[in-house]
């Protein structure tokens, strides 16, 4: 023990490691009224964990060659020891990182935590959101499957409509003409090395700034308001041993769901991984239907939902890229006299469920062929999709609101 002591003591002279655990675990006051909704920021970095674990012991066995991609894949699914674990953990894992993200990103949006003084936390969060979003686009290529390929090939021909340098732009990503081996090595150094640096980078900066500002709470009540003698808030908890342990218990059940996918149910009926995904990348032959992976689904149907204008897709396009950062700018559309959802009114509340119907449906449509009834339903659903933070500032003012609680309250 007086070694262990004496070693610690080694280490906090030339490292503020004491300082730093305090700072950020033991001595960090956050509300005491977290609930079921603040699991999934830890949840989200346990699976970057997971995938980063992962995705290491793929590469030691993956070949990103357009003639020997597929069957590397293939390769690690049969003949590398526990190869087939490994493949579902990182297929499963993707997955579920856009499950935990998109529910942490709703609870942001229930209990206002856009709004100030985390103006900037929410837009590092947003930008961790979009960098997620590239790293599985590029990964989503390399299993080299049919709709890996096809669905590359969709999605980069789009930037070909962006007037004056879309062809220049659609080059420059794939790094040839068409999606070949040039873009497989291409995607797959900015899939291993590239995004995940960026990814890692934020999410350090991300809990900086959350451990600057404060946790928000399902009150939106600023703890740092009421404090003790000694500088303690009086509705603040030590994160460490409190939410460490809560935090233990979500992360638990999450496993129990993460390892019943992936034992049981790894393609998920085709929506973690699609069935053309299992048959080798062919140029020559075009899938009856292509869709990107369900987590891309909403912003593809917003895509599909506008029409082109004079032959372009560049409207489209548009309306998809707004609709992806369109939740940056939250804390400047919000004019809500509180920050949280138990004492908003209920326009705003009716706004929000039809904001989620919205990305719900239309993540459910651009899963399905274009017909002109499921483009109709499409259109309408953008419609209401875009109108939630259009008219934000409006009826988020004549929202009626409950009078929020001076400490914070049990619910």
């Amino acid at each position: 023990m007086k070694l262990l002591k004496n070693l610690v003591g080694w280490v906090d002279d030339r490292f503020p490691l004491m300082d730093t655990w305090k700072e950020h675990l033991s001595e960090y006051y956050a509300p005491k009224n977290f609930n079921f909704w603040y699991f999934f920021g830890s949840l989200a970095l346990l699976v970057l964990v997971i995938q980063i674990v992962s995705g290491i012991f793929l590469t030691m066995s993956y070949k990103p060659d357009a003639l020997l991609a597929f069957a590397s894949v293939e390769f690690i699914m049969r003949d590398v020891q526990w190869g087939w674990l490994l493949r579902y953990v990182h297929s499963t894992g993707a997955s579920m990182f856009f499950i935990v993200v998109y529910l942490h990103i709703f609870r942001g949006m229930m209990y206002g935590s856009y709004r100030k003084p985390r103006e900037l936390l929410w837009l590092i969060g947003v930008a961790i959101y979009l960098a997620l979003m590239a790293e599985a686009f590029m990964g989503y290529l390399l299993p080299w499957g049919q709709m890996s390929f096809w669905g590359a090939q969709v999605i980069v021909n789009l930037f070909s409509s962006v007037p004056f340098v879309g062809n220049e732009l659609s080059v420059l990503i794939r790094g040839d003409f068409v999606i070949s081996d040039a873009t497989l090595n291409r995607f797959f150094a900015l899939h291993v090395i590239a995004i995940p640096l960026v990814l890692a980078g934020l999410v350090f900066v991300h809990l900086i700034a959350l451990h600057a500002v404060g946790s928000n709470n399902p009150d939106g009540i600023e703890i740092k308001k009421h404090k003790d003698a000694n500088g303690i808030p009086l509705d603040g908890i030590p994160f460490h041993p409190y939410y460490t342990v809560k935090d233990i218990v979500g992360t638990v059940g999450f496993l129990i769901v993460f390892c019943a996918v992936m034992f049981f149910a790894p393609d998920m009926g085709g929506y973690f991984i699609e069935a053309n995904n299992f048959v080798p990348a062919n140029p020559m032959q075009t899938p009856a239907h292509i869709a990107p992976v369900w987590y891309f689904t909403p912003y593809y149907a917003i895509l599909r939902a506008v029409p082109p204008m004079f032959g372009s897709q560049f409207p489209g396009v548009v309306a998809m890229g707004v609709g992806a950062v369109a939740i940056l700018f939250l804390p400047w559309l919000d004019r809500g006299a509180v920050k949280s959802i138990r004492y908003r009114g209920p326009i705003y509340k009716m706004f929000l469920a039809s904001f989620v119907i919205s990305f719900i449906g239309l993540g459910y449509l651009g899963m399905l062929p274009v017909t002109p009834i499921y483009t109709l339903i499409s259109q309408v659903l953008s419609v209401v999709y875009f109108a939630f933070f259009i008219l934000m500032p409006w009826y988020t003012k004549i929202d009626k609101c409950k009078p929020e609680p001076d400490r914070v309250t049990f619910k």
